[in-house]
Order: structure tokens, then sequence, then C-alpha cells
């Protein structure tokens, strides 16, 4: 089902479908229940699966086991087997050990004594996913245009903590149980969307954030339609000042919230100015006339 929820910014919205994590998982992997191999005389035996705590369904993708020899709290514990398959087998002398596996940013461990025989361990991860993209109107961002930042809140601060930075479009962001706080960052300047977006066990969110924005590329000409100047030192302004981007080049673009702004250009030695205003979806070339 896909649903809207109101956003943080007034000039943008958010589209959200959840799917089962199992149906969503990344790449198909082989049957679970694969036979163990034998244990070695004199070793034993750990099968290791792991479950979605919502819905006990397997973890079929993206899970990372770490075995460590357990010598108590004081000492430093040493790894002793890794293994990214969905249902590892690890033959390990007699004696005990700590077992960690970690899908995405979520984990779960125990503490186990294997003294004999074949040991089989189900651990319970209560996390999902999200699949996140953006687009301006009907129109999807290219993925290498768009960044997003993951926090989990605490208190009033919506950013609190950082738990990823810079993932890409349609990346599986695999996260504890929880709500997180989404920054989409379009381009390199001012055009982010930011939003809240429920993560549930065994479930992937895939959330379509919309930008009111657009691409503009600037100039400064001779005349209109004419030649850029190369060399031309571009800054772009909010009507009370503030920088949001600065450009050198003959016809740097830039990508904008929608509003107003000002341009200002220096070129040898000379300083034009001129308003202009930034429309959703509507990209287009932004000139000065360079005045004698």
């Amino acid at each position: 089902m896909t649903h809207f929820v109101k956003p943080f910014l007034a000039t943008a919205f958010l589209a959200i479908v959840t799917a089962s994590a199992a149906s969503a998982q990344m790449p198909a992997v082989p049957s679970l229940s694969q036979a163990a191999p034998p244990v070695p005389v004199g070793q034993v035996a750990l099968n290791a699966s792991a479950v979605f705590a919502e819905n006990n369904q397997p973890i079929r993708s993206g899970l990372v086991w770490r075995v460590y020899e357990d010598k108590g709290d004081t000492i430093q514990p040493l790894i002793v087997g890794r293994s990214s398959s969905p249902t590892p087998n690890f033959t390990l002398a007699a004696g005990n050990y700590i077992v960690h596996v970690a899908y995405g940013f979520a984990s779960a461990s125990k503490r186990l004594s294997i003294q004999t025989g074949n040991v089989t361990e189900r651990f319970t991860i209560s996390a999902g996913a999200l699949r996140l993209k953006g687009a301006v109107g009907d129109t999807p961002i290219p993925a290498n245009r768009l960044s997003f930042s993951v926090y989990v809140p605490i208190g009033q601060n919506s950013e609190g903590r950082l738990v990823i930075a810079n993932a890409k479009a349609n990346d599986i962001i695999r996260l504890p149980e929880g709500t997180y706080h989404v920054v989409s960052t379009y381009g390199d300047a001012n055009a982010i969307m930011r939003s809240d977006l429920k993560v549930e066990s065994g479930r992937v969110t895939e959330a379509t954030l919309y930008h009111r924005a657009a691409t503009v590329t600037l100039k400064l000409v001779a005349a209109a339609g004419g030649e850029a100047f190369a060399g031309t030192a571009f800054s772009v302004l909010t009507p009370g000042g503030d920088v949001i981007r600065e450009a050198i080049g003959a016809f740097p673009s830039v990508t904008l919230a929608d509003g107003d702004y000002v341009l200002i250009a220096r070129h040898e030695g000379k300083v034009q100015t001129r308003e202009f205003k930034v429309e959703s979806g509507l990209d287009r070339d932004i000139e000065i006339i360079a005045t004698p």
C-alpha cells in the first residue's frame, strides 16, 4: 500500500511503500535447508541461523557472522570464525564462545558453551530496512544526484545520532526496528528534504522523497543567448544575502530549491548582479548580461 505523510518542508512530500523484508532481500541465496558438513573427530559443530523478530521469517541475505573465543570479560575475545552465509556451519574446538551476527546496523549475540556434538542456534533480530529514492514531480532523480543521511532522533533533536551518511538511492539500508530521521540531498546546494520514517521488523520500507527543485545553468554573456565568458566566478545568494553556492567557469550548473535568489558574477574585475526565481522541475539557463 502506498500512502503519503506530511513532510518537514512545506515544499516537498513523501511516498512510502512497505514490503516484507524476506521478499525484498537481495541477492537470492540457496535454500536454508542445507546439510551440515561432517564434523572431524575431536571437534564440535555450530549450525547458526537468524530470523526476524516480528514474524520469525528466516533472514536469507545481508548477514555477517563472527565467532569469538570466550575467555571471560577481562580478556579480549579472539575471533575464530566468520561467515556471510545465511546459515553458516562452524567447526570448532570444544569450549566457550561468543557468537555475533550483524544485519546491517542491527545485531544479536549469544554466549554459548559447546562441548560435544552438533549445536544448532537460532538468533532473533529485530530489524527491517529502508530503500530510498527521490523525484521531482513525476520525474525520478538520477541516483548519482542524490544522497541520503539517516539519523536516530534523541529527545527533541531529530538529528541526534548519525547512523549512515551518503547512502545512495536504491541501497538496502538495514536498521534496527524504530523511527529514523532521513535527510535527502539533491545536488550539492540547498535542495534538501527531511522526513521521519518508521522501520518495522521484517519489512522493507520503500520511500520516495519528493523535492521541489530545479537545476539552473549560470552564464555571463555579452548579449542574450550569446557565448558565455570563461573563468567567471559566480555566487548564488538568498535575498537576505546568505551564500548558497559558489562556482567558477563558463556555465556551471547548480541544483536549487524553488524560491528567489540573487546571482553575482565576477569577471575581469567587474561585478554583475541579477535576481532570479527557481521553479520546481523547470531546468533552465540563468544569464547575466555583462554591462560595459
